[in-house]
């Protein structure tokens, strides 16, 4: 289960999608979590697939992948499905059945929805190094600077955070196979029995986190790291024609999912 979890990890490439600017990339993600929110009927939810469909073919990532970032959140969308599909009044779809047709309906859309939302978050990372995404960030919450806002630092945090994703995974798996080879069991019980089981690998994952982020600050102070003021970029950041043309094709998914919302499609 933890190799499956994707989140953070970066797929080098050189597609259109790849070569976009991170900003660019943030943006249109932003236009589209808010579309599939304000998507209503089948009609903005197909073709909010079909938008992100496209956007993958063009980013040449496997989907594979993306359904594999997919399988830790199957107890929530289990769990999601269940909530819509009993607790939602309308037709039964038999007499005396407690499941109705639009429970059904709300379920598949409320399952659709925070599958779209999680994959296009995950297309995001995977087609973005963590470094282009920190600067990407950080113009786009320039103008919080202002306010006095530390934006520099925020976005450094966040980065850190998505890149040690991974390694803290790899960390987990190594430290519950040696649990294993010891003679652990973190998987018959039940679920009392299962979370006691965990101590042993929470205690050496902290740890280890915390030596790792000791040396990371000592790296950074050992290469004179004192914050965002003065700083400078080894490459700068500025949109071209794919740029344009990519915001102006998310507004107008935008504007189209909104179109069909009014019309109550």
């Amino acid at each position: 289960m933890l190799k499956d979890i994707t989140l953070g990890q970066y797929f080098p490439g050189d597609t259109v999608v790849h070569r976009l600017d991170p900003r660019t990339k943030i943006l249109v993600v932003v236009f589209y979590i808010v579309a599939i929110f304000s998507a209503k009927g089948w009609p903005g939810y197909a073709l909010s697939v079909l938008a992100l469909a496209g956007c993958v073919a063009v980013s040449k990532i496997r989907p594979k992948s993306l359904f594999k970032g997919l399988k830790p959140m199957i107890l929530i969308l289990t769990l999601t499905a269940a909530l819509n599909l009993f607790y939602t009044q309308g037709r039964p779809i038999l007499p005396g059945w407690i499941i109705t047709w639009e429970g059904i309906a709300r379920a598949v859309k409320m399952v659709l929805r925070i599958m779209l939302l999680v994959t296009s978050t995950f297309l995001l990372t995977y087609t973005t190094s963590p470094m282009a995404l920190t600067d990407g960030l950080e113009l786009l919450l320039g103008p919080l600077k202002k306010l006095h806002f530390p934006v520099h630092e925020t976005t450094i945090m966040m980065s850190m955070a998505l890149r040690f994703i991974p390694t803290l995974i790899e960390e987990t798996d190594r430290i519950m196979s040696a649990q294993r080879a010891r003679g652990a069991d973190f998987e018959s019980g039940g679920l009392v029995k299962r979370a006691k089981a965990l101590i042993p690998i929470l205690v050496p994952l902290i740890v280890s986190a915390v030596n790792r982020a000791y040396d990371l600050a000592t790296a950074m102070e050992s290469r004179c790291y004192h914050g965002g003021e003065g700083r400078t970029r080894m490459k700068q950041l500025r949109f071209q024609t794919a740029d344009f043309a990519a915001l102006g094709l998310g507004a107008v998914f935008l504007a189209l999912v909104l179109i069909l919302r009014k019309l109550g499609l």
